[in-house]
């Protein structure tokens, strides 16, 4: 039985069109006869059908190259490249190959750049002649203008050839005007084909009447009308005459449009491959593309690509994806500068901005600086550098705000990292990464102590608090204690509320409404569990873990301890922020998010709790080993005020806010 396949998406469909035998067909019945170009030694399975043997080919089209910068015939030679991966049986284009409008050294010039581009084409290449190829400007005008440059560099302005049983028609568009010489395409006048051209188009569709598919490439899309006129309504009665025209290709314009079909003959423009482009929407077809055509007896397909879409696999070794991988996880600046701020004198400073390139080949990197936050004045906000294998650049900023509240819309400068790796066969882009940039805020006044209790709220979406690591000075064979109270929300899942984690540090978490607290001594993993499910969404939990030294780990909840087990050792650092609210992966973003409220963090350099139950206060207080100290007494701009003396201040993640209760 014949069983439909879900389609395959854009460039695999071609490819597999293309080729004779493509993937097996749905399951045959049990009862269903063999085929004996399916082998298996399995007995009892559902019988498969190989696909029929099918005549194709496919043919990519080129748009106009002309009129865009200088770096367009990069595009093109993109586009080449995208093309041998593809293996056409042959590439058109609809003209404007050059940018022309010169006289004979620049064009001669523009020519040899241009064919000695296309001539990486594995696939033989077939001209359209178009304005910018022909028209001549300057002194010593010859009446043909550039014509006979062109034909004898490119090929005969119009031509026909035969391939598989289906022929090509090549169309010229720029004739001069019959009665004055004139050529211009914005005059209708001058957009009328030639007797000649006419009388040839003729005898030519006569001749291929046999063909099974003819296809037409012309530059100028007269049949749109306006200032092309109305010859193209002869052009196209002829064409639809023959009976075996299946499509006509034009460019000219740098935007795809879609004509068809009329009387069975679609119509197509194509944009641009390395031309002018305006870009005002992409998706709409105003980009560099190319067109690929499969043909098959009983029709075509076409389909369109953004020049840079295409892929080698076989580019894609395993040094290839470790250095990609290492350049997405190292796409970061490293702060070894940044500027103070005082809310009532306000300040200017300068921003030092490292960055080291991981990989074995050169990156291009880009840096955008920018803020929401206006008053902030940032100079440069763009750097560009070709950061060489192994190699440091060190970026420099002055940021300047003056005096103002922390209020709602204060918020901190950030930087857009793109980088691309510049590998011999191919380049990559790693994705986007976007970094906020500290400040020193120095000394500020505390908030005041709201008549009700702060706290901060979690949504298990995006909401979390972020410490910098260089900003919590805590030994690696230090006693201390994290600890913190919190009313759950959602517990079902991994859900962390306190961390800094990741094969190192330490961790507090509540994943399916279990107190988890664990450490990273000597190599592993310390790790102590309470009573499985025991958090209650209904109530306030007080959670303290504690490092002790001497040789233990202590889990407390509510007063009591509810864990204990033997550790010691030196604890595994990493570069990472301290998060509240979330977990930390290796980039340093945030995951496994907590819901919600929290309030009372505190991070001490000491074990404060022993024994079987302790005292632990609503509202924590910080002495001399407090490291970090959030009581949520509310915000400052983006930070939640840290209390401790070294002021730490943590900046708020996502739609992280902090709430005052009622009493």
């Amino acid at each position: 039985m014949d069983c439909p396949q879900a389609p395959l998406p854009g460039l695999a469909l071609l490819l597999a069109l293309s080729l004779t035998a493509a993937a097996p067909c749905c399951p045959q019945d049990a009862a269903s006869a063999g085929d004996e170009r399916v082998i298996t030694n399995r007995i009892g399975a559902r019988l498969i059908t190989a696909p029929q043997p099918e005549e194709g080919f496919l043919f990519a089209v080129f748009g106009d190259r002309t009129g865009g910068p200088a770096e367009g015939i990069k595009v093109l030679a993109e586009a080449v490249a995208e093309v041998n991966l593809i293996d056409p049986d042959l590439v058109m284009t609809v003209g404007d190959l050059i940018d022309g409008y010169n006289t004979t050294p620049a064009w001669m010039l523009q020519m040899a750049e241009y064919r000695s581009t296309m001539a990486a084409l594995d696939s033989p290449w077939f001209p359209v002649a178009g304005n910018h190829d022909v028209y001549w400007r300057g002194e010593g005008r010859p009446a043909e203008e550039h014509e006979v440059h062109y034909e004898e560099n490119f090929g005969p302005l119009w031509y026909a050839f035969e391939h598989k049983n289906c022929w090509f028609i090549v169309l010229y568009s720029d004739e001069p005007n019959p009665d004055t010489g004139e050529r211009n395409f914005s005059k209708p006048e001058c957009q009328r084909m030639s007797p000649e051209q006419f009388s040839w188009l003729g005898k030519t569709l006569k001749r291929t009447s046999q063909a099974e598919h003819v296809f037409v490439f012309v530059h100028h899309p007269r049949w749109v009308g306006g200032n092309y006129g109305d010859d193209w309504n002869r052009v196209h009665a002829l064409l639809a005459q023959a009976g075996n025209v299946r499509a006509v290709f034009g460019g000219h314009i740098h935007h795809m449009r879609y004509d068809g079909p009329k009387n069975g003959i679609e119509y197509f423009t194509l944009a641009t491959v390395g031309g002018a482009q305006s870009s005002r929407v992409p998706e709409a077809g105003w980009l560099h593309q190319y067109n690929l055509v499969h043909v098959r007896p009983d029709g075509i397909a076409v389909t369109s690509y953004p020049v840079g879409q295409a892929t080698d696999p076989r580019a894609l070794s395993v040094p290839v994806l470790q250095q990609s991988e290492a350049l997405a996880r190292s796409l970061q600046l490293d702060v070894q500068q940044q500027p103070s701020w005082d809310p009532a004198r306000g300040g200017a400073g300068d921003y030092a901005l490292d960055w080291t390139n991981p990989t074995a080949e050169p990156v291009a990197l880009r840096v955008h600086l920018d803020c929401q936050d206006r008053r902030w004045g940032l100079i440069p906000t763009s750097f560009e550098r070709q950061v060489e294998a192994g190699q440091s650049v060190t970026l420099k900023a002055r940021a300047i705000r003056g005096p103002g509240p922390l209020d709602g819309g204060f918020a901190l400068p950030h930087a857009t990292l793109e980088a691309t790796w510049l590998g011999p066969t191919t380049h990559i882009a790693v994705p986007l990464r976007h970094q906020s940039l500290p400040i020193d805020l120095g000394l500020i006044p505390a908030p005041p102590v709201p008549s009700g209790e702060g706290v901060l709220l979690l949504d298990g979406r995006s909401a979390c608090a972020r410490v910098a690591s260089n900003k919590i000075n805590l030994p690696p064979s230090a006693d201390f204690t994290l600890e913190c109270w919190y009313e759950p929300g959602e517990l079902k899942g991994r859900r962390a509320l306190l961390s800094k984690a990741e094969n190192s540090e330490f961790g507090l978490f509540v994943s399916n409404g279990t107190p988890e607290f664990f450490v990273h001594l000597d190599g592993s993993y310390k790790i102590i569990k309470g009573p499985k499910g025991v958090l209650a969404t209904t109530r306030w939990h007080h959670l303290a873990g504690v490092y002790d030294s001497r040789g233990e780990l202590r889990l407390y909840l509510n007063g009591e301890l509810i864990g204990r087990t033997p550790a010691s050792g030196q604890r595994t650092q990493n570069s990472l922020p301290f998060l509240i609210g979330a977990d930390v992966d290796s980039a340093g973003k945030p995951m496994s998010f907590a819901t919600g409220r929290v309030d009372s963090v505190r991070l001490t350099q000491a074990a404060i709790y022993s024994g079987q139950v302790i005292q632990a206060e609503r509202r924590l207080h910080h002495d001399r080993d407090t490291l970090l100290m959030f009581n949520m007494d509310g915000d400052l701009g983006p930070w939640i005020y840290d209390a401790s003396t070294g002021h730490r201040h943590a900046e708020r993640q996502g739609s992280a806010r902090v709430e005052i209760l009622n009493d």
